[in-house]
């Protein structure tokens, strides 16, 4: 597919500008915490320890203990050790081929149910300390934590192509206007023409991401072609570049038309926490049937040029502090 078919003009808040645009086949797709206060082991290695009562903090040597000499990542349960003692991952155990990495004797199938069992007397703060988190947790649950921390690094929510730099939403609004080239745009309005010559070659394709600052936050807005039970339809959707909870105070609007007839999506933006295959495999956005996007298009069927203007807005909260809903105010 020629790149230079396709275009993408874009009107922000009344002011014509042209944006960039790219099309892509969418077949694709620590820290150590050392405590002065308590006297360091000199072997770090070596597994006999008792078990750290669970009152005091984990010293280095017994955060040592718990890494992988492989991996280095945090082990957890089944633990695996050898014969002289050393101890690795059940992951890494398969790829070493149950040979022991340190000494090159057979692991066999023993567990190392002790430094398991001191795991379990431990906390450790969350890896994201750095970032602004103060929790503590049980050694076992702060895997789990971690997973969900609300301080932990957003993913670069640019579509078409993977990309897998990560960091807070400053750092990714000036990574996606420089390494990215997306369109940037201030307002809370948006009016954009999507173009593209003999569109019924056009399966699967992403557009060029636009971001919107408004109200001191960032939305990204989305919109692309794909096969939908076989049938292919374009999708365009709002993202926020923040958590789930922020995202719900807000809410917009899409509508695309001619010819007389018009369609209106009206919904939440959802979190770049959640992938852009995620919410656009869940339809939560405007979808436009082929046909009918050609028929908003002027009816030829040989060219898409579909006009999608938009909205954004703040949702006021009611008095116990919950949203409520606001109708569509757009004309």
């Amino acid at each position: 597919m020629d790149i230079d078919n396709i275009e993408c003009v874009s009107t922000s808040n009344g002011l014509d500008d042209e944006i960039p645009y790219h099309h892509h086949n969418m077949n694709h797709h620590h820290h150590n915490h050392n405590h002065p206060n308590i006297p360091q082991n000199p072997h770090p290695k070596s597994h006999n320890v008792n078990v750290v009562p669970s009152t005091l903090n984990p010293t280095t040597s017994v955060h040592e203990l718990l890494e992988c000499p492989v991996c280095t990542n945090s082990m957890y349960p089944p633990i695996h050790q050898c014969h002289n003692g050393h101890t690795i991952c059940s992951t890494c155990k398969t790829r070493v081929h149950n040979r022991c990495p340190t000494c090159r004797q057979e692991l066999g199938d023993i567990r190392c149910l002790a430094l398991e069992k001191v795991a379990e007397s431990l906390e450790f703060p969350c890896k994201y300390t750095s970032l602004g988190c103060a929790g503590i947790f049980p050694y076992y649950s702060k895997l789990k934590h971690e997973a969900i921390c609300n301080f932990r690094p957003y993913i670069c929510p640019y579509a078409g192509s993977e990309c897998s730099v990560e960091g807070d939403i400053p750092y990714l609004v000036s990574h996606l206007r420089d390494d990215h080239k997306v369109d940037m745009h201030s307002g809370y309005t948006f009016n954009h023409r999507y173009v593209k010559s003999n569109p019924r070659e056009v399966e699967n394709a992403t557009w060029m991401l636009t971001v919107f600052n408004c109200y001191g936050q960032y939305f990204c807005l989305h919109f692309e072609a794909f096969q939908l039970s076989m049938a292919p339809v374009y999708m365009a959707f709002l993202r926020f570049m923040g958590d789930e909870n922020d995202a719900r105070n807000y809410r917009y609007s899409l509508e695309v038309g001619g010819n007389g007839r018009k369609l209106i999506w009206e919904g939440t933006p959802r979190s770049i926490r959640d992938g852009h295959r995620k919410v656009r495999d869940s339809h939560d956005g405007l979808i436009i049937q082929r046909n009918m996007a050609l028929f908003f298009s002027g009816g030829e069927k040989k060219e898409l040029k579909l006009r999608v203007t938009g909205r954004i807005w703040k949702e006021p909260p009611n008095a116990d502090g919950s949203n409520v809903y606001i109708p569509n105010l757009c004309s």
